[in-house]
């Protein structure tokens, strides 16, 4: 069985508190073998890891949805830790505009790196969804927002996987444990006492799974795009009030807004993040939420599977 874990490392908006962090979101995706990646690395992400049990030196890819610093800031500081502890292998940055501040990092300070860095624009305008990283079992996907900056929003999307169904294989004779399952997924088909038993007549097909991060935008199609049934969408959530003028002026959602794209994009569950620091009180938030269903509030290092 496959499941994607899900860390939630800061889930402040552009200041922090002693209870919420910079945004940054840890995912691993299990499989037979792990995959290991960070949406964002706002100011003390690797402290954070720290806190978490995150192995921060497994993460091959970083995904920025923007560079407004509560959401990049961290990424000088992790990158002299990860060349401090001996990291050879490249670390690939995907951003709007990655080739133009990765190389601003990068030359900041005297300090030198013993492992590539890698910068990887990801399109920022326009409305088609773009593949980042295609890889056996899943696809990384982006696709622009609307924030007072460029941004993009990302996507882990699981392919479907073709699954025995164990039932029919039963009802057709089949026993528990026999090399012909095996006969069947490589050749399409096989003869079992006497009766010739195709890979269609034993199999289904498992939807994957889909977590979507949206990082700093209002609610737009193509965010309603990208969201469509997903199994869990961890979406901007800055204002939980009457901020109206705020919301249009910043380029932000409010709460209610994100609920409504997530009804509306079919997503099984939403978790609400970035979370403006004049939201002290929890109980309020909370309260806020109660009448939704599948609606959770983020909290620093959180932690949800999707299985």
């Amino acid at each position: 069985m496959t499941q994607i874990e899900v860390v939630f490392l800061g889930t402040t908006a552009g200041v922090p508190t002693k209870k919420r962090n910079h945004a940054s979101v840890f995912l691993k995706y299990q499989s037979e073998q792990e995959y290991h990646c960070l949406f964002d690395c706002g100011e003390g992400t690797q402290r954070q890891m720290l806190f978490a049990g995150v192995n921060f030196m497994r993460i091959s890819d970083i995904f920025i949805t923007h560079w407004h610093a509560d959401h990049f800031a961290g990424l000088l500081g992790l990158m002299e830790t990860m060349n401090l502890e001996g990291r050879k292998e490249a670390l690939n940055i995907y951003a709007p505009e990655a080739e133009k501040f990765v190389d601003i990092l990068l030359s900041m300070g005297y300090s030198t790196k013993d492992f590539d860095v890698v910068p990887k624009d990801v399109w920022h305008e326009g409305i088609e969804k773009q593949t980042l990283l295609d890889e056996a079992e899943f696809r990384i996907t982006a696709m622009p927002m609307k924030h007072s900056i460029p941004a993009v929003a990302y996507a882990f999307e699981e392919k479907d996987r073709v699954k025995i169904d164990r039932e029919k294989a039963k009802k057709l004779g089949l026993p528990e444990k026999h090399k012909i399952y095996r006969d069947i997924k490589e050749k399409g088909s096989a003869v079992f006492q006497g009766k010739e038993i195709t890979f269609e007549d034993i199999s289904f097909m498992e939807k994957g799974k889909k977590v979507v991060y949206s990082g700093d935008t209002t609610v737009n199609k193509n965010m309603l795009r990208l969201a469509e049934n997903a199994d869990m969408l961890i979406h901007d959530s800055t204002f939980f009030g009457e901020e109206e003028e705020e919301e249009k002026n910043y380029r932000h959602a409010g709460f209610e807004d994100a609920i409504g794209l997530a009804k509306q994009a079919r997503v099984k569950q939403l978790v609400l993040t970035h979370i403006s620091r004049r939201y002290q009180n929890e109980q309020l938030l909370k309260d806020k939420i109660s009448d939704f269903r599948n609606v959770r509030i983020a909290d620093d290092l959180m932690r949800i599977v999707v299985k």
